[in-house]
């Protein structure tokens, strides 16, 4: 029998529309437990729809709205504490909003899938930061081929950063 294909997500720029969807996932539960104040959230990800250094999306799996991802760059934020990184890294954050789907495979999944984007727009090494107790992230990072490279406190609170980095070069491949 042949295996099941890989499960692949479509990735798509929020809108406004898809905002009182990603309040409501904000206030569940597993999810309102690592984030902020839902109304302050929901103010920050609306600025973001036509920010540069942040680009709010929203993950579908066949169609249907699942998951809330960001990628952004924290060379182009002032001050931001993961500036250290090498030039060109790229931090994401993940929040799957329906709860059915928690801890099914899912987040490590497609942050894999979007990664390897990452990678082929030519990002060097993409990074993100759970918080040190929330132990299901970090393992599905882990899952995801990210490893530890740094613990840090700043004003987003305390994190685990994490890193993965792209292939030194696609000519290697070949050879």
């Amino acid at each position: 029998m042949p295996a099941n294909p890989p499960v692949l997500y479509d990735f798509r720029p929020v809108t406004e529309k898809d905002l009182p969807m990603i309040a409501g996932w904000l206030a569940e539960p597993h999810v309102a437990e690592w984030w902020d104040d839902p109304e302050t959230e929901i103010a920050e990800i609306r600025e973001h729809i036509d920010s540069i250094s942040v680009e709010p999306l929203i993950v579908e799996l066949d169609g249907r709205p699942i998951a809330y991802l960001q990628s952004y760059d924290p060379h182009l934020e002032e001050d931001h504490p993961y500036a250290d990184q090498p030039f060109g890294t790229l931090g994401i954050d993940l929040s799957i909003g329906v709860p059915d789907l928690v801890g099914k495979g899912h987040g490590s999944a497609i942050v894999r899938q979007f990664v390897e984007q990452l990678f082929e727009e030519g990002a060097p090494r993409v990074i993100i930061d759970p918080h040190p107790g929330n132990g299901r992230a970090i393992r599905a990072y882990e899952k995801a081929g990210f490893r530890v490279i740094d613990r840090r406190h700043s004003r987003y609170g305390d994190a685990v950063l994490m890193a993965v980095d792209g292939k030194e070069s696609d000519a290697e491949e070949g050879e």
